[in-house]
């Protein structure tokens, strides 16, 4: 077996209808985050961005973690070259995370397991997160001596806070499915023999849904973060305007006064 198709099997991508599974696959490894697996990352969540016959696009890992992190292995074969890998991995890493956060479809994170380093931060890029009972999340970032990246530092902060996020950053302490759901890093704790059909569960209902009002939705919801409200008034205000000339608004109203469910047409 060729590298080219080493590199494509670590990251495997099945849909069914119009939903999207992606699954890093290297379970041996609990899908450590080589510049291998991220650069093949990168290609497949682009490439099902513009893929517009996918609804909704659901992120796991294979076996028993969703991801421990980035491949420290790749460091310690040379410390001395040690920023020319960084550069590269975290090169890879970050398209991963720009593209999940400007797709239109809605990314759903099913996570399992010990989430640690650049896992956490790909974890909770995730515009949903669906958790195993058994999933663990830890920064570690500061234990190896480093800081956060994969966008860690801003989402936590969106999340939690400066201070805790700082708190986390820091300390390093572990949090548990349940704490992680007490304190808003993920939206639903399942148990784990249930996650892979909760979360495809979640993005079918989602695929069935309208589209474009979800990606202008996500859009907006994004920018909240760093807008201002008059500047965000005015970008809700043009998304609606937009939104009620489309057939998905049309269908939406006349679903709501003919008292059925909305049928939104599948593009």
């Amino acid at each position: 077996m060729n590298e080219q198709e080493n590199t494509s099997d670590l990251v495997l991508v099945t849909k069914t209808g119009p939903v999207a599974v992606v699954c890093m696959n290297d379970p041996r490894r609990l899908n450590v985050q080589s510049t291998r697996l991220l650069a093949r990352l990168s290609e497949v969540l682009a490439a099902l961005r513009s893929d517009g016959t996918v609804r909704a696009v659901v992120l796991k890992g294979a076996g028993r973690s969703f991801s421990a992190g980035g491949d420290l292995s790749e460091y310690r074969a040379d410390f001395q070259s040690g920023p020319k890998v960084a550069d590269e991995m975290v090169g890879h890493f970050h398209a991963c995370i720009r593209t999940i956060r400007d797709m239109p479809q809605p990314v759903i994170g099913a996570l399992q397991g010990a989430i640690a380093g650049g896992g956490f931060s790909l974890a909770i890029a995730c515009d949903v997160c669906i958790a195993a009972d058994d999933a663990s999340f830890l920064s570690a970032y500061t234990r190896l001596g480093t800081t956060p990246d994969g966008g860690g530092t801003w989402t936590l902060t969106q999340l939690l806070g400066p201070r805790i996020a700082l708190e986390l950053i820091l300390s390093n302490e572990t949090i548990s499915a349940a704490r992680a759901l007490e304190m808003g890093l993920v939206n639903k704790v399942v148990p784990h023999d249930v996650l892979d059909s909760a979360a495809l569960e979640f993005a079918q209902r989602l695929a069935e849904g309208p589209t474009a009002a979800y990606a202008t939705a996500k859009r907006l919801v994004y920018a909240a973060a760093t807008s201002t409200l008059d500047k965000q008034l005015d970008r809700e205000k043009s998304a609606f305007v937009e939104a009620s000339g489309s057939a998905d608004f049309a269908e939406g109203v006349s679903a709501f006064f003919e008292r059925r469910p909305a049928r939104f047409a599948h593009r």
